[in-house]
């Protein structure tokens, strides 16, 4: 299984990623990294610390000479900006030279004071901060080369910035995710993006914040990652759970999740036919993707969708929502950090990230292997005999 652990404050020196479950032999660059990072500070509506924060990496430990040693691999990203909070957030004892003390509705703020008897905010903002996902794609990063030696790939685009959605059917494809990254808002309806880019004007110009959705997508994902047998295992409510733990995101839907609630079982399931040139699926494809690449807890060889509601910023440019003042209990208004119109394009980069994750460590727990060969080798030998036995009635 892979797994990962993060570290580090968002004005911090630096935040640390260890991950753990990698075969030995993965061929990977610190460029590659760096390139996945560079993504994260992509889109329309990212505020002025997206051109300050240069994601400068280092890795620590686990790769030697571009390949990974089956260890685990250590990877270090750097803050530009620390010289300005190296007071502020320094690890030797001392005083802040400013307490936040009025705590922003809908952020970690308030609820993170009292569970840890803090008084000052900044205690918890910098750990919530979504700063934490740099981390993330870092770990994620690693995930995708591992999911391309079986031939998985990963996408993302922008499905809905507040009001502003793009029309149905509009879905990249395995080779679009530079198309993708052309757009000034990550979405592929040229329509769309020009009314998510007026959107997020209006926005910015009003002092307010906006959310959205993202929809992700792996291909070529082979059957049977997951399980039905027990409740841990269902590859739906491990992918849910690590793209709802994704800062800011509040719903997570699998293929047409919630249109499925109005419909009728005639409509809503995906009929099964013979094609043996889907070899993912064993030989077997689905006629539509309503259900999103997952039956029962497991990977069906169909793309495997899922979509990420993200909700507007809790931190405004112009703060007008009602809070308290811990310090005095006098009513006021939140403090202002230096924030985002809107993170939704950065929303499908860190979600293909955790999607990577999941995928792959459920496909080193299918095919195992302390190598990447070996890896590949159980992979591809599973594929090949994929519903070998016991059904006489697989495709001929």
């Amino acid at each position: 299984m892979l797994r990962f652990l993060t570290a580090g404050e968002s004005h911090g020196p630096a935040l640390s990623v260890i991950v753990e479950g990698l075969p030995a032999g993965l061929a990977i660059t610190q460029e590659e990294i760096a390139d996945e990072l560079g993504r994260r500070r992509l889109g329309y509506g990212r505020g002025p610390r997206m051109r300050f924060e240069r994601d400068d990496i280092q890795i620590l430990g686990g790769i030697r000479h571009g390949r990974t040693l089956g260890s685990p691999v250590s990877i270090e990203i750097f803050n530009s900006e620390w010289p300005k909070w190296e007071q502020e957030m320094s690890a030797a004892p001392g005083t802040p030279t400013k307490k936040l003390t009025q705590p922003r509705p809908g952020h970690a703020d308030l609820v993170g004071m009292q569970k840890y008897g803090f008084d000052d905010a900044r205690d918890v903002l910098e750990r919530a901060s979504a700063r934490e996902t740099a981390a993330r794609v870092a770990a994620g990063a690693l995930a995708k080369v591992l999911l391309r030696t079986i031939g998985v790939s990963i996408v993302s685009h922008v499905v809905r910035i507040g009001e502003a959605a793009t029309n149905e059917g509009i879905r990249p494809g395995p080779t679009d995710l530079d198309a993708v990254d052309e757009s000034e808002v990550r979405c592929l309806d040229p329509v769309a993006e020009q009314a998510m880019i007026a959107a997020i004007k209006q926005a910015a110009k009003e002092g307010d914040s906006l959310g959205g959705v993202a929809e992700v997508v792996a291909y070529n994902v082979p059957a049977g990652l997951g399980s039905h047998v027990h409740w841990d295992r269902k590859l739906d409510g491990l992918l849910a759970g690590a793209l709802m733990s994704i800062q800011a995101v509040k719903a997570v839907e699998i293929g047409d999740g919630m249109l499925q609630a109005e419909q009728r079982g005639s409509v809503a399931h995906d009929a099964i036919a013979v094609d043996k040139s889907n070899v993912p699926g064993g030989g077997y494809i689905r006629r539509t993707d309503h259900a999103g690449g997952l039956e029962g807890g497991m990977t069906s060889g169909a793309p495997l969708i899922a979509r990420v509601s993200m909700k507007p910023l809790a931190t405004l440019n112009r703060p007008v929502l009602e809070t308290v003042d811990v310090s005095t209990g006098e009513s006021t208004v939140s403090f202002k950090e230096r924030t985002d119109v809107t993170a939704v394009p950065a929303l499908g980069v860190i979600a293909e990230a955790m999607m990577a994750v999941v995928l792959a460590s459920e496909a080193l727990r299918k095919f195992g292997g302390d190598s990447v060969e070996e890896f590949r080798r159980n992979a591809e030998s599973y594929i090949a005999h994929m519903g070998e036995t016991p059904s006489a009635a697989r495709p001929q």
